[in-house]
């Protein structure tokens, strides 16, 4: 069997987040993702559940074909299952999608995946029973991961494929990873004392519809990003002063006149980070007019970034509190809707869009790092800021992977959502590729945190280059404490290990609101 992406000892949980359907806040998301709390149902929801779980049963037992109730499902919308055969409807429902491929899930994708569908299912529409649920809650709070692969969903109707694996284990099948090793769904559910759910009418479908796969991808990648932008800020100014640049650009004034919000958010952190510095007043007589574009345009490129993730941030908050379900149930006035819900639209244009401004914001990072170890434009510096110039190569491969990166990165920001293929027979005719958008959008913000990684490494050591001028206090700071995590070497040596460990320093969020 294969192994998982992440194979750390299950985490120690202290919160509690109670889910209702509508009330997920992306802090509780990176809380859900390292397991760091118990989940449970609220009181409140527990009856709405309730009530649609009675009233399935009800339409179940009626005259009138109701989809996915006692119908089949897709093309089989039009044939009705007969009241005796309907849970081997919903069994089967299960198996036979349960089709992907490919390496599994991580474990921070699995556990958002079970908490959004938790969430999506508490809000009362779905019609399926409360026991159900409380298994996908015990499943996350026992740390028992279904083994999830990463393909075979279009992104409509729903993460279909992907959620059907995570379902086989809650009826006794399946693969799940439990206390550090892959075991058959039966045995996990043993080993943490549970019992497999016997699914009733709607139940199987209940637990597919939705693109809570593609969320919980997309999710991880934002979280990322977000730390990313953070440390670009910082590593800007670091640069704009290895570099010999102008302050003048991040003027206020400017940033009023063209009021996006994050290009006055740059400019302001860049303003913090560079005051009292030594070394922007040592050149300040220079005879220079601009500077290039990579440092001059560094407030407007890192700030629609920064909106960009806004936007994004807040189309995750509503999809992890939307209901996804098809058919949809509203216990007031007792109706069962046939809808669309489930498809992935707005998490793949987001997923898309976070690809593309990331890989903007390592391009730009890019053209930073170049200009510092360019002789022909470091404004004084060494050829790669090597110290014996000829004898040593300095930080001359480390550009070249960066630029390896980035132009990985344009090929993963072409977007998936502008695809769709027909699939079940013509009735899911368009598909949103939601699933394929997340995870480019997940492998873009991890290669940022190593493009701007390469930029931190290489704006230390050309700092260092300019003594014994001196940095602003916050960034001197700065500076110190992250040679404790990041510290300077000399002489060729194998730079890949420095580059994952900036990488990581900046996942983490280790320099988050500098």
């Amino acid at each position: 069997m294969s192994k998982l992406r992440n194979t750390n000892p299950a985490p120690v949980r202290k919160g509690k987040i109670r889910l209702d359907g509508h009330s997920l806040g992306l802090d509780d998301l990176r809380e859900i993702a390292e397991g760091r709390v118990l989940l449970s149902v609220a009181s409140k929801a527990k009856k709405e559940v309730h009530k649609a779980s009675q009233q399935v049963a009800k339409a179940a037992e009626g005259a009138d074909p109701r989809y996915g109730i006692n119908t089949g499902f897709g093309r089989f919308c039009n044939i009705r299952i007969s009241r005796e055969e309907l849970r081997e409807l919903q069994v089967n429902l299960i198996r036979s999608h349960a089709a992907g491929v490919g390496e599994p899930c991580s474990p921070e994708e699995v556990r958002l995946a079970i908490a959004l569908r938790a969430n999506a299912l508490v809000s009362g529409n779905c019609g399926i029973r409360l026991e159900v649920i409380q298994l996908l809650l015990d499943f996350y709070n026992e740390d028992v991961l279904p083994k999830i692969p990463r393909q075979g969903s279009v992104g409509a109707c729903g993460d279909l494929a992907p959620l059907s694996h995570l379902a086989l284990v809650l009826i006794g099948e399946g693969e799940a990873w439990v206390d550090g090793r892959w075991m058959t769904g039966k045995k996990a559910l043993s080993k943490k004392g549970l019992q497999p759910i016997r699914l009733e009418a709607k139940e199987g479908l209940s637990l597919i519809n939705g693109v809570q796969v593609s969320v919980a991808m997309l999710a991880r990648a934002y979280h990322l990003s977000v730390s990313v932008v953070e440390t670009a800020d910082l590593t800007l100014a670091m640069s704009l002063e290895g570099f010999l640049g102008s302050l003048q650009p991040f003027d206020a004034r400017i940033h009023e006149v063209r009021p996006h919000p994050g290009q006055a958010i740059v400019a302001k952190n860049v303003r913090r980070l560079l005051k009292g510095s030594k070394i922007l007043k040592s050149h300040q007589d220079c005879d220079r007019v601009q500077d290039p574009y990579s440092f001059r345009c560094g407030p407007q490129v890192h700030g629609s970034v920064r909106d960009a993730l806004v936007w994004i941030g807040e189309t995750i908050q509503r999809e992890a509190n939307s209901a996804t379900d098809n058919p949809l149930v509203f216990t007031d006035g007792e109706a069962i809707l046939s809808g669309g819900n489930f498809h992935g639209a707005p998490i793949s244009h987001a997923a898309d869009l976070l690809a593309i401004v990331m890989c903007d914001l390592s391009s730009i990072s890019e053209r930073r790092s170049e200009k510092l170890v360019n002789p022909d434009t470091s404004r004084g510096l060494p050829a790669f800021l090597s110290k014996s110039e000829g004898l040593q190569s300095g930080w001359m491969m480390a550009h070249v992977t960066a630029s390896a990166l980035v132009s990985r990165m344009k090929v993963l920001s072409h977007p998936a959502s502008v695809d769709s293929m027909v699939t079940s027979a013509g009735t899911e005719d368009h598909v949103s590729m939601s699933t394929h958008a997340s995870e480019k959008a997940l492998e873009c913000a991890h290669q940022a945190a190593r493009v701007v990684g390469i930029e931190l490494l290489i704006a230390m050591d050309a700092l260092e280059l300019r003594r014994p001028f001196t940095s602003g206090k916050r960034l001197e700071k700065i500076l110190k404490s992250l040679r404790l995590e990041l510290p300077a070497s000399k002489g060729d040596r194998v730079l890949s290990p420095e580059i994952e460990n900036a990488a990581r320093v900046i996942e983490e969020g280790l320099l988050a609101n500098p």
